[in-house]
């Protein structure tokens, strides 16, 4: 697998103080099989789709046994590099740079809006396998942060970002692009949010039918956030687990409507 351009996202883990009881609820809902890989940071539950690493699922770290959450893992050429470059533009580092055996070293960071991320330099794991369009795959991420002028900025300095906005008076979104390709994109929280609920990175994961995977989940105790909606993109809803981690599900095979118009972001 080629090397991934600094900033692509390329690996997403869950933390989950049940673990076994995640691996049951995503083995249902995505089709998911699990195998244990031991690390220096201890045991790590991969993700399956069609025998491709897809995610992982892992306990959480002492002091955030609290929330279930997903994080969403960034591509950098040198993570220590990069660390600097979050402390700079006003991020905080949350984790140290750490080697992980061969497989890598990582960080995990937070932008000035509390957006909580991960930063890989690969080694031997060199992130997801399995193609966006493939069902059980990542797909896409959304940050949600109610200030958007400070992430903006932020990750457009961290990583080689150019970025476009949605011609929406009624949407602020925006996306970010690696080499005019679209890798992430960003959403203003409204007040349809509950003040308590944190900023966050939101990941897609491929269905082949979104109204199912949304039965399912909501059958196993995931609770149903928003939709299922149709898009020019596809048809998706937003879900929380049992445990509380935000996702959200996909079919890109059922796209209704025309794309939105962008502009170049300044």
């Amino acid at each position: 697998m080629a090397v991934q351009p600094e900033g692509t996202p390329m690996w997403a883990d869950a933390m989950h103080s049940d673990v076994e009881g995640a691996k049951a609820f995503y083995g249902d809902v995505l089709g998911w099989t699990f195998g244990e890989v031991e690390t220096d940071l201890g045991t790590y539950s991969q993700a399956y789709a069609n025998g491709k690493a897809v995610a992982a699922v892992v306990p959480p770290m002492p002091g955030q046994e609290s929330q279930a959450q997903w994080c969403l893992y960034f591509a950098s050429r040198d993570v220590v590099a990069t660390a600097g470059r979050i402390r700079d533009r006003g991020g905080q580092v949350l984790m140290e740079p750490v080697r992980v055996g061969d497989a890598g070293s990582m960080c995990l960071a937070g932008d000035p809006t509390g957006v909580v991320f991960g930063v890989w330099q690969p080694g031997t794991h060199k992130g997801f396998e399995a193609p966006m369009e493939q069902p059980g795959a990542y797909c896409w991420a959304e940050v949600f942060t109610r200030e958007p002028e400070k992430s903006d900025t932020f990750f457009c300095a961290v990583f080689p970002y150019t970025a476009q906005q949605m011609e929406d008076d009624g949407v602020d979104f925006r996306i970010f692009n690696l080499g005019g390709n679209p890798v992430l994109g960003r959403m203003k929280m409204t007040d349809e949010f509950p003040p308590e609920a944190p900023h966050y990175i939101n990941v897609y994961f491929t269905v082949t039918d979104c109204d199912d995977a949304v039965a399912r989940a909501t059958e196993l105790g995931g609770v149903l956030r928003f939709g299922p909606m149709d898009s020019p993109f596809g048809r998706f809803a937003a879900i929380s687990d049992p445990q509380g981690a935000n996702f959200s599900v996909i079919d890109t095979t059922t796209t209704v409507g025309e794309m939105p118009d962008l502009s170049d972001a300044s």
